[in-house]
């Protein structure tokens, strides 16, 4: 006769449910501290890969701007640096953009399944304001000293082959 199996009775400890995740906290982390990926810490822990990227990139472009502010190293390599900051801090205002944007239902869905409703209010409005003002703002004038640099280098490549 076979035996049944039974399974050990588990004690039935309550388990905690997965805390939810500001709106509000993860904005205003993007718009203050994205370039150094604080806001994908706080949404997805110490694991996530493009929060470390956000960090390396942001040190990478400071090593770049210093480099080039300094006039020591090579120029192409600190300019590249100096890109890789850039667009870190560009895409984290355009992240605050995103998640500022996001109906309040899909954040819930995503990121705060059982805590209370998230209610967006004006806190994260004028920071999706802020973040538009000054992302656009920087971008525009990124692009501006990166046109500028490239035809003063092309000015004085053409001096230098008129000398020749």
């Amino acid at each position: 006769m076979p035996v049944a199996s039974q399974a050990p009775a588990v004690a039935a400890t309550p388990a905690r449910p997965a805390r939810g995740k500001s709106k509000l906290i993860t904005v205003a982390l993007a718009f203050l501290l994205g370039s150094l990926g604080t806001h994908r810490f706080y949404l997805k822990g110490l694991g996530d890969t493009f929060a470390w990227a956000h960090l390396l990139a942001t040190l990478s472009g400071i090593i770049g701007i210093a480099s080039l502010i300094l006039g020591t190293g090579n120029t192409p390599l600190n300019w590249t640096l100096a890109v890789a900051g850039g667009t870190s801090l560009i895409s984290a205002f355009l992240t605050a953009i995103v998640f500022g944007l996001r109906p309040d239902d899909k954040w819930d869905a995503r990121y705060n399944p059982h805590g209370t409703p998230t209610r967006s209010g004006w806190p994260v409005v004028i920071l999706v304001i802020l973040s538009l003002m000054i992302g656009t703002g920087l971008l525009m004038a990124g692009l501006a000293i990166s046109f500028q640099t490239f035809f003063e280098s092309q000015v004085e490549a053409a001096k230098a082959l008129s000398q020749e």
